[in-house]
């Protein structure tokens, strides 16, 4: 009898670890998060040459079957009046246009994280709004996915890799430099939408999934970074669900 109750015991237990398993999101500079990578990024501005890879990740609660993309939210605010013209990124005429990109290629390094679409995920960046909800904030929206075929079964306590984002270092010394890189910037990743073929089964995740602080990273330390979205370098607010097509026609 006392077996049993036991046994009973080590089943619940094990049932209510793998229900409360956690969700959320980690970005971090250089690595995936369980492959150590940097919560903050110090770069001296004193070279065009290089560049700055943030790398997003994300764990599930609980299995999900069929998954086909990824929609991403990135929040960008800045310890300044106006976001710096070296953060000024894509729209026609800004300073540093070309300089940031996306990618979805999980580096060959990564030991503790898995990419979830196996290396069939290609994607890009939506749009690069600047100035909404302040004026030294800017939103990144961007999307990935996969054909029918790659159509991918997760499951929960596995760190998952989403996609790199990169900032070069040209503009940042000499002739035609844009001003700004020394600004302290906290970058959140605030949120991702995990699709299926049904919208019903969606799910989005937001929030850090170390329960603290990997839902951001810092540039130059953060110091001083506030906006609209939070004070210090906080998680920003949770945007409303989108659908993967809305997402798709920022890029089309």
């Amino acid at each position: 009898m006392k077996k049993s109750i036991l046994l009973c015991g080590l089943l619940l237990a094990a049932t209510a670890s793998l229900a409360s398993a956690a969700a959320g999101v980690s970005l971090r500079w250089s690595a995936c998060a369980t492959d150590g990578g940097a919560l903050n990024r110090n770069f001296a501005c004193n070279s065009n040459n290089g560049s700055n890879q943030l790398v997003g990740t994300f764990e599930l609660g609980a299995d999900l079957a069929n998954v086909s993309g990824n929609e991403i939210i990135v929040d960008l605010a800045s310890a300044s009046p106006t976001l710096p013209a070296w953060w000024q990124y894509r729209n026609a005429g800004t300073c540093r246009q070309s300089s940031m990109t996306f990618n979805t290629v999980l580096a060959a390094t990564a030991i503790n994280c898995f990419d979830w679409a196996s290396g069939g995920a290609t994607g890009g960046i939506g749009a690069y709004n600047v100035g909404n909800p302040s004026p030294n904030t800017a939103r990144m929206i961007a999307a990935s996915a996969v054909p029918v075929s790659g159509l991918a079964g997760l499951g929960p306590q596995t760190e998952y890799f989403s996609f790199n984002l990169l900032f070069n270092n040209a503009k940042t010394v000499g002739t035609g430099l844009c001003d700004g890189c020394t600004v302290p910037v906290c970058v959140v990743f605030n949120s991702i939408n995990i699709t299926t073929p049904i919208a019903a089964n969606n799910r989005k995740l937001f929030g850090p999934a170390n329960g603290t602080d990997s839902n951001f990273a810092t540039w130059q330390g953060g110091l001083g970074v506030g906006s609209p979205r939070g004070q210090g370098c906080p998680a920003a607010t949770p945007t409303r669900s989108t659908t993967w097509g809305s997402v798709k026609s920022l890029y089309r």
